[in-house]
């Protein structure tokens, strides 16, 4: 089958969330409300306190999973359930939000680089109010392997160079790459044919497709859904990237803030459940 291309190229755009952290949102800003089954995904990056320090203090979730993927610093999260994680560099935290809870991501450092991605994975109907569950996953969980020379991977979900990811039990069937190409370098990840993806380059810059197709730093690539793999070819600096793919859900998505669910009536459910202290 032949191989994928770059559908679009998607700049994304600077904004603020939480208690004012700052984020580049690429997936679920104007440029791309969604590309199903993902909803959202932001990057935060400072060495700057006063633009992490306020975190992102008790809020609500329902109906879809959240992916927090930490690069540098730590952040501990409770939710009003009494679970409660530690995140780190090279930490993952898959959390199925399902019918709901309320929960914080505050940073514990007060200083120093803070560095990461949350990306929102829809859930299907038959699941949007399942009970919550985590997969808190510490750096040593998730394996690393070479993909070909002058090219790594840190697999966090899926299958890569004869290694599984550490998440498992996700309806959307998800792979989640982060791959790190020395300069030159180049890499041909499997893709399920169908499966939706996007690739985001957070340093760097490389050339996806057999037409190269140039994805600069901070960009999103969305791929087209045809073809069983994606070439990636590094540039003169080296690139960093996420590659994610995921199956389609299909179904009409009704979204108000914190709340994804299939109609208008079930998110004015959501709220009022949470306005109650249901989510609590």
């Amino acid at each position: 089958m032949a191989k994928r291309r770059v559908r679009r190229i998607v700049r994304g755009t600077d904004t603020s969330d939480g208690g004012g952290v700052r984020l580049r949102r690429t997936i679920g800003g104007p440029d791309l409300d969604h590309l199903d089954p993902f909803l959202l995904l932001d990057e935060f990056k400072s060495d700057d306190r006063d633009d992490y320090i306020a975190g992102f203090p008790d809020h609500p979730h329902r109906g879809f999973e959240t992916v927090t993927y930490m690069l540098a610093g730590a952040m501990r999260h409770r939710d009003s359930r009494g679970n409660e994680g530690h995140l780190v560099a090279g930490s993952v935290q898959w959390m199925t939000a399902g019918r709901g809870l309320v929960h914080s991501e505050m940073p514990q450092q007060e200083d120093g680089l803070m560095w990461g991605f949350q990306l929102w994975v829809n859930l299907p109907a038959a699941q949007k109010m399942t009970a919550p569950r985590y997969q808190d996953i510490p750096p040593e969980r998730v394996p690393e392997v070479e993909l070909g020379p002058g090219a790594r991977a840190r697999v966090v979900a899926g299958a890569a160079g004869g290694a599984e990811g550490p998440v498992s039990g996700v309806a959307t069937q998800p792979v989640y790459l982060d791959l790190r190409l020395a300069a030159g370098a180049s890499l041909q990840p499997d893709l399920t044919p169908d499966h939706n993806a996007f690739a985001y380059v957070y340093e760097g810059d490389a050339r996806l497709g057999d037409d190269g197709t140039p994805v600069a730093s901070k960009h999103l690539a969305v791929l087209d859904p045809e073809g069983d793999s994606v070439l990636v070819r590094a540039g003169d600096s080296g690139a960093r990237l996420l590659l994610v793919a995921g199956r389609p859900i299909g179904e009409p998505v009704a979204r108000y803030g914190p709340f994804v669910m299939n109609t208008r009536e079930e998110i004015l459910e959501a709220v009022e459940d949470f306005r109650a202290g249901r989510l609590a």
